[in-house]
């Protein structure tokens, strides 16, 4: 029922900027936290960056400073600033809706995920 559409990805060098940007279908922001998560090809689904509806914000170690997480409730819209991006920084980037107020970083406490977006950073 709950669609969750990413774009912006695509290839940069290292040090650039790109801005991802998620569009939800109906209802689904609300006070449902909202994520962002990234796969690097060979690995397991990190967390990156999520954001609840009063503007609590929690990022992974690897983002923290360089990555900003922002929401509009009503636009049912999520962005992600990524700057100065590494090549570690390579990967599929989904957003996903999470549970209610709290923060979380678990994958298992999404329910929504969209079908992610590529982001590649070379050297």
């Amino acid at each position: 029922q709950v669609q969750l559409v990413e774009s912006g990805g695509g290839l940069v060098q290292a040090g650039d900027s790109l801005r991802l940007s998620c569009a939800a279908s109906g209802r689904t922001f609300s006070t449902y936290v909202m994520g962002w998560f990234r796969q690097a090809p060979g690995k397991e689904r990190d967390f990156v960056a999520a954001a609840n509806w009063i503007g609590n914000t929690g990022y992974a170690d690897s983002v923290k400073g360089r990555f900003t997480i922002s929401r509009d409730n009503a636009k049912n819209t999520l962005t992600l600033q990524m700057n100065s991006l590494k090549p570690e920084d390579t990967a599929v980037y989904y957003c996903a809706r999470g549970p209610k107020y709290t923060l979380s970083n678990s994958p298992d406490e999404y329910d929504y995920w969209g079908q992610g977006t590529q982001v590649t950073v070379s050297s």
